[in-house]
């Protein structure tokens, strides 16, 4: 779901009854500096981001979470989000051989 006006690419809920939002220019530096292999997946992380495999917390930072989604070829699409308030924000997004440790809060 776009919000059109507001700059906002996409803002969608989580099953941790929070919203994720991207605006276009920062999703444009995703794809093409941080992780060109993102091109053209918009919406599997908008997918990932409303029906995640997994949820953990980072170690490091109480407030950033990565969702997780298993691929067609047994990679997992893992998207890094933080919230330090009530709605959260995309970070980046990539492409990983294995989930990253961390605290489980969420599984399907």
């Amino acid at each position: 779901m776009s919000e059109r006006g507001s700059g906002f690419l996409f803002s969608v809920s989580t099953p941790l009854g929070f919203s994720v939002r991207s605006t276009g220019a920062y999703w444009e530096t995703i794809v093409n500096i941080k992780h060109p292999v993102l091109r053209g997946k918009v919406e599997d992380v908008k997918q990932l981001l409303q029906d995640p495999d997994a949820i953990r917390r980072s170690k490091q930072d109480s407030k950033v979470y990565l969702f997780y989604r298993r691929t067609d070829n047994e990679r997992w699409l893992c998207a890094v989000v933080k919230r330090p308030d009530g709605e959260g924000f995309l970070v980046t997004a990539y492409v990983t051989d294995a989930v990253k440790e961390g605290a489980s809060i969420w599984m399907k």
